[in-house]
């Protein structure tokens, strides 16, 4: 009788690295794991060695990075999501990514089990369950953090180093790092006390401190037709290629550093450093071009709608309803959202440097201050009075009671 199998989501990590061999000491599966490529860089390079070594039967190493850009990454840009007014969002959207293309594998493998090896301190537990529940709600799902006798990074190389296993992490190098196409996340050892200031010399890997940038700006011009961003110095990009760029770009003017304390679902506070150089050059954009194309309410409540699509993204909602209902009210907004985005980077910062769109709704002719035949500046009084009578009429109540009482 052939063996249950099971699905691993498998980086190569710390984690995932002993879970191959405590699955085969404790469960009777055929473990199959599956490397969701969205962007990791050379991480996916010898893993097929090493999983099938470890105890898998095969690797699967896919790669979703297009997919990711355009089908997770583009729809967040597109909503101006930001968690807690610093965060992009990185980590958030890659899992329901991952875990769609891992719930694909399994039922093709006919599988009867997903494990994953989030901790059951994090976010990603759940971003990744909420996906595998709302895809695959059959599927049996196991979390070795929540059930082994593990309890630290420590236990862990330990229990690696007793089984010959190679983890890409010391014991005097442990951090926790998630890296992407989009950002690279780093937490743990020293960062776990916010009163210590980032060694950034230490820990950045995509770019520079702005300490450490040029000491002259650099200036880039980007395209997007509807909300999407297709060009950088008027060359274009596929979506992949595009952010790669602006990753090298940003990186080298110490842009995207962010020390962020956030508050996690599973109801903590932690605290990491983030380096996202492309996106949020592509953040800051894509506002500037919203501010010209879009009008006053639209644009004011479409900020009220991101801060929602933010906490939905983060809290591992993808694949609800309402963020793809929320999703439908974004694209309807970007139908406008068309035009070019110069920027001066400089040292960390990001200066708009010019802006132009074939859908304005700026007027030169309403706007200025010189003299004009447009705007027939008598028709504010009859607008302040209307606008203002509220007031008024609040006011001269009071007066009213005010005088009675004496």
């Amino acid at each position: 009788m052939a063996k249950e199998k099971v699905v691993l989501a498998y980086s190569g990590g710390l984690d995932t690295s002993i879970i191959i061999p405590w699955l085969k000491e404790n469960y009777d599966y055929e473990v199959i794991a599956v490397c969701g490529d969205v962007g990791q860089g050379k991480e996916t390079e010898g893993l097929e060695e090493k999983a099938l070594k470890t105890g898998a039967s095969k690797l699967y190493i896919e790669n979703l990075q297009e997919e990711y850009v355009t089908d997770f990454i583009w729809p967040t840009l597109k909503a101006g999501a930001v968690y807690e007014g610093k965060y992009l969002l990185g980590t958030s959207h890659a899992r329901p990514c991952i875990a769609k293309r891992i719930v694909e594998i399994a039922r093709a493998e006919g599988a009867t089990a997903i494990c994953h090896g989030c901790t059951g301190k994090g976010n990603d537990q759940v971003r990744f369950e909420l996906t595998i529940k709302a895809l695959a709600p059959e599927m049996k799902i196991i979390a070795p953090w929540r059930i082994w006798d593990i309890k630290s990074r420590e236990d862990e190389i330990d229990y690696a180093e007793a089984r010959g296993i190679p983890v890409p992490v010391t014991k005097e190098n442990n951090y926790s790092m998630d890296r992407n196409i989009w950002h690279l996340s780093h937490e743990g050892q020293d960062l776990e006390n916010p009163a210590n200031e980032p060694n950034y010399d230490k820990i950045l890997m995509l770019g520079v401190s702005p300490e450490k940038a040029p000491d002259k700006p650099t200036y880039i011009e980007i395209d997007f037709e509807k909300g999407i961003p297709t060009k950088i110095d008027g060359v274009e990009y596929g979506p992949v290629e595009l952010v790669k760029k602006l990753n090298e770009i940003g990186g080298a003017n110490g842009i995207g550093i962010d020390d962020i304390v956030e508050n996690r679902l599973v109801g903590m506070k932690s605290r990491g450093v983030y380096e996202t150089p492309g996106g949020t050059i592509l953040y800051a954009a894509h506002k500037e071009l919203e501010y010209l194309c879009l009008d006053k309410q639209t644009l004011h409540y479409k900020m009220d709608v991101a801060n929602k699509f933010a906490e939905l993204v983060y809290d591992g909602l993808w694949y609800t309803p309402l963020r793809e209902a929320i999703s439908a009210f974004v694209d309807s907004t970007q139908e406008t959202v068309t035009g070019k985005v110069r920027l001066k980077l400089y040292k960390g910062n990001i200066t708009p440097a010019g802006t132009t769109s074939p859908y304005s709704l700026y007027d030169e002719d309403i706007a200025t201050f010189a003299e004009d035949e447009v705007y027939d500046q008598k028709d504010s009084a009859g607008f302040i009075n209307l606008f203002g009578l509220p007031l008024k009429v609040r006011a001269m109540m009071m007066k009213r009671n005010e005088d009675n009482t004496k």
